[in-house]
C-alpha cells in the first residue's frame, strides 16, 4: 500500500507541475498529429468552417 501511495503522490505532482507549465506557457498542448512522419502543425489558430457552422447554429438556437 505504501508503494501504491508513493507513486501515486508522485504523478500528481509532475501532473501539477505539468499544469503549471502550461498555465504560464500560454501554448496549447498538443498532440502527436497521429505519430506521422510529416512536421504539420496540430493546433488551429483559426476555427474550421464546420465548427464555425455548428457554433453559429448553438446561438441561434436552430436545433438539427
Amino acid at each position: 500500500m505504501t508503494m501504491f501511495l508513493i507513486t501515486f503522490a508522485v504523478m500528481l505532482i509532475v501532473i501539477a507541475i505539468m499544469a503549471i507549465g502550461v498555465i504560464f506557457g500560454r501554448r496549447a498542448i498538443k498532440g502527436s498529429c497521429g505519430g506521422g512522419m510529416s512536421k504539420a502543425e496540430c493546433v488551429c489558430v483559426e476555427k474550421c468552417d464546420k465548427r464555425k457552422k455548428m457554433e453559429a447554429e448553438a446561438s441561434s438556437g436552430v436545433v438539427g
